[in-house]
């Protein structure tokens, strides 16, 4: 951990409002759409926050700034919201682009809470300045696993791209299926074109393709090369990033994006809670709200309680973090020391293996249980 240089905003909000800067990838090559669920979850929560009196009388403001998927983007955003004196740092899905901002949050003694990347390392060294909602990638790509061993597959590949995020959930796959028996073979997609998929999985004789790639390219038209080829119509597609959560992979497959099972972190049942939030985000969102929209609620939920009870000085923030305990939309938040993780972690949110439902593509089905 980092012992952060004294600085004037350290410590302190300015003006009236208490203040909490938002990361979120909201252009391209960043994941819009995903973004664009994470900040309306976390606008909702500062609404209802601010109707409910705010922070000890004083209005809750979000100031948000769009990462586009681009660490050193990131890094330079976390630069100005110290500067501007915000209490904590809230958001960022993309794996990479948080753990590139946890570091420099550490850096600054500034609190973070990140709600949706599951990189396993979101910091190189252990430190009392980051807490994360999402669970580690390690655990939810294990259940992954597991439910591929449980339907039969032994042989599967991955389509990757190159990233410490895909390399990362490849290792997690080998390392827990080798041992039972299973066989991960990568297709590198720097030099291969969808129809070259096609041809490799004959050849490897593989029963699951797994999705560890950009969205909407080039998993929707791997997809698409995939379900024309008549060679591979037994071949079960996968796409444990969570792809198929949003409307756009609909939209864009049709047909063709069911039955792609996916990791999601919900649970069969929102409490009375999550239903009244996922209410008001259908609303705000026009569509249904992915668990990212609930991610971001979750994580401003957190923060409010945090402040409220220990005050907006940064250190008591961070200090605070082994005391929360909060009602979210998915379950009652805990943070602990995990092994294997470096930052405070929830463990765990509820975690399932879902598709959508080829008889009503709106529809998810729950295949599989973490």
């Amino acid at each position: 951990m980092n012992t952060p240089p004294t600085s004037p905003a350290a410590g302190r909000t300015e003006g009236s409002s208490v203040r909490i800067g938002a990361l979120v990838p909201l252009t391209r090559p960043g994941w819009v759409e995903a973004g664009r669920h994470l900040l309306a979850g976390l606008e909702l929560a500062v609404r209802e926050v601010n109707d409910a009196g705010g922070i000890a009388g004083r209005p809750l403001e979000l100031v948000v700034r769009d990462t586009a998927a681009d660490p050193n983007r990131a890094v330079a955003a976390v630069d100005e919201l110290a500067r501007l004196g915000v209490a904590a740092l809230a958001g960022e899905y993309h794996s990479v682009v948080a753990r590139a901002a946890a570091a420099r949050a550490d850096a600054l003694g500034l609190p973070f809470l990140c709600s949706s990347a599951v990189l396993d390392a979101l910091t190189e060294e252990p430190t009392e300045w980051v807490a994360r909602l999402a669970p580690a990638q390690s655990q939810g790509w294990k259940i992954y696993a597991d439910f591929l061993r449980g339907a039969g597959h032994n042989r599967i590949a991955v389509a990757a791209e190159p990233s410490v995020y895909w390399a990362s959930g490849a290792r997690v796959l080998r390392d827990h299926l080798a041992p039972r028996g299973g066989t991960v073979i990568e297709l590198d997609m720097r030099g291969l074109t969808p129809a070259a998929v096609c041809d490799a999985l004959v050849d490897h004789r593989a029963t699951v393709l797994l999705l560890l790639v950009g969205n909407p390219e080039p998993a929707v038209s791997i997809v698409t090369s995939v379900r024309r080829d008549r060679r591979l119509a037994e071949l079960m597609i996968g796409a444990p990033a969570g792809q198929p959560e949003f409307a756009e992979w609909a939209r864009l497959l049709g047909e063709d994006g069911a039955a792609i099972p996916f990791l999601r972190y919900l649970p069969e049942r929102l409490s009375p809670l999550g239903v009244r939030v996922a209410t008001a985000l259908r609303e705000r969102l026009a569509e249904a709200p992915s668990f990212v929209a609930f991610e971001g609620y979750d994580t401003v939920t957190v923060l409010a309680d945090v402040l409220r009870s220990h005050g907006t000085v940064r250190a008591r923030t961070a200090a605070s973090w082994p005391h929360v305990a909060v009602e979210g939309t998915r379950g009652q938040i805990r943070l602990s020391r995990t092994p294997g993780i470096s930052v405070w972690q929830w463990a765990w949110p509820p975690i399932h293996v879902a598709d959508r439902d080829p008889a009503e593509l709106g529809r998810f089905r729950i295949l599989h249980s973490g």
